[in-house]
């Protein structure tokens, strides 16, 4: 992003970061052990527990009509899978290889909220600020501060709802980002800011101009200094608006057609591949790998990235939704699932999850090249094959650990089949 805003007000800095007990409800304890102090099990699960992976994967791909999946699952007491069935087209032969690129989509709203809190550390903003500190000329926001924004609870709608078709049928476009974000804040307020959860990345994208101003420093910097970097995350990386294709080897992705009423069109299935991730920006605009992603999936977990107090902050969850489980939370940028922490990710043509278990080191990274489904999906495959890595027994002296999970793999298959989704067809060519 670009966006500047010049001759700011002078404002005495606020340094002092909000407590989780008035920012947060709600406590984390911090994990007992760290997996890069764990030993990674390097040999596969067993060929039962393989095929039950195996067989919920090709579930999962036929029913979102995927062409292919990128797929790991590590257990460090009971095995390692990594799997990328099915080719990179709809209609053609090319196989997958677990080293490809794909787009993460929401999944960097947790790397970007990360990075507002290693700036919070260097008491260069506060959680507490105002986004009208940073953002004079944006009308409407000086009731918010930076961290409602990460919180999903700034009240402002997402822009998804009114922008959602034109992104899928017409990807390659370039969107500013105050052209996006106004599109959320033209909408009714879904609640007073610090009051009820609603995912918005309306606020991701004005928490991004806001720390661009901040920082003077754009985002690919932002990313590689405080993500990227020092995670060695070597195949991920943020595109400017104008790179629309993605480096390196990679699926094609898919997405039906939408309707402007946001309706799928089932019988129209669009290539998605050549995209602006400016629709996303800082919201989901992230390209990786699924071992980059392992790596980020268990430093977020663990908050390797953060200081003990910021992560405990980080990961001080509030109900993700009025009506939702007990155990569905959200902390500043990112999902708490039972025992596992993480995101799932959306944008034309790719669905993603990643969650890890920050005590025993249950780490799962899925990826379907097709977002139709949407990101709900993908968090549900996810948990699935939780489920099934979660009851591996252990292998050599390792100890299988006690990990409670407050769904069942039962609950998971109906959950992906109650998912709106097209069945496969052939796409429509691109452009």
């Amino acid at each position: 992003m670009n966006y500047r805003v010049s001759d700011r007000r002078a404002i005495g800095l606020l340094a002092v970061v909000i407590s989780a007990t008035l920012l947060l409800s709600g406590c984390t304890l911090a994990a007992d052990a760290k997996t890069s102090e764990r030993a990674e099990a390097t040999t596969p699960f067993s060929s039962e527990i393989t095929g039950q992976l195996e067989a919920a994967l090709t579930g999962a791909m036929t029913q979102a009509g995927a062409s292919g999946a990128i797929v790991g699952v590590w257990a460090p007491w009971a095995g390692a899978w990594t799997a990328a069935p099915g080719t990179t087209t709809l209609t053609g032969h090319e196989k997958l290889s677990t080293d490809m690129r794909f787009r993460i989509g929401t999944n960097t709203t947790a790397m970007t909220c990360t990075v507002l809190l290693k700036l919070v550390e260097e008491k260069r903003v506060a959680l507490s600020d105002p986004v009208s500190k940073y953002l004079e000329r944006v009308p409407g926001i000086d009731d918010i501060t930076l961290g409602q924004l990460c919180q999903n609870t700034s009240g402002l709608a997402d822009y998804t709802g009114q922008l959602g078709a034109q992104f899928v049928n017409n990807p390659t476009r370039d969107w500013p980002p105050l052209e996006v974000a106004s599109a959320g804040m033209a909408a009714a307020r879904t609640a007073k800011p610090g009051g009820g959860f609603t995912p918005s990345n309306t606020g991701i994208v004005l928490l991004g101009m806001a720390l661009e101003v901040a920082t003077h420093q754009d985002w690919d910097t932002l990313f590689q200094k405080y993500i990227f970097e020092p995670l060695n995350l070597t195949s991920t990386s943020f595109p400017g608006p104008n790179e629309l294709s993605i480096p390196g080897s990679h699926p094609h992705g898919y997405a039906a057609s939408l309707g402007q009423g946001g309706q799928l069109v089932c019988e129209s299935v669009l290539d998605e591949t050549q995209l602006s991730n400016s629709m996303a920006g800082v919201a989901g605009g992230v390209v990786s790998t699924v071992s980059d992603l392992k790596v980020w999936a268990q430093a977020l977990a663990e908050g390797q990235l953060l200081s003990k107090k910021t992560t405990d902050a980080q990961w001080a969850t509030i109900p993700a939704g009025a009506n939702t489980v007990s155990w569905n939370t959200y902390g500043l940028g990112a999902s708490q699932l039972g025992p596992l922490r993480g995101s799932d990710g959306s944008i034309p043509g790719f669905l993603s999850a990643t969650y890890a278990d920050p005590v025993s080191g249950l780490t799962i990274v899925v990826m379907l090249n097709n977002s139709t489904a949407g990101a709900s999906f993908a968090k549900n495959l996810a948990l699935q094959l939780a489920s099934i890595a979660a009851a591996a027994p252990a292998v050599g002296s390792a100890t299988a650990p006690t990990i409670t999970l407050p769904w069942s793999e039962a609950d998971t298959v109906q959950a992906l089949a109650s998912t709106p989704a097209c069945p496969p067809v052939e796409a429509a060519p691109a452009g």
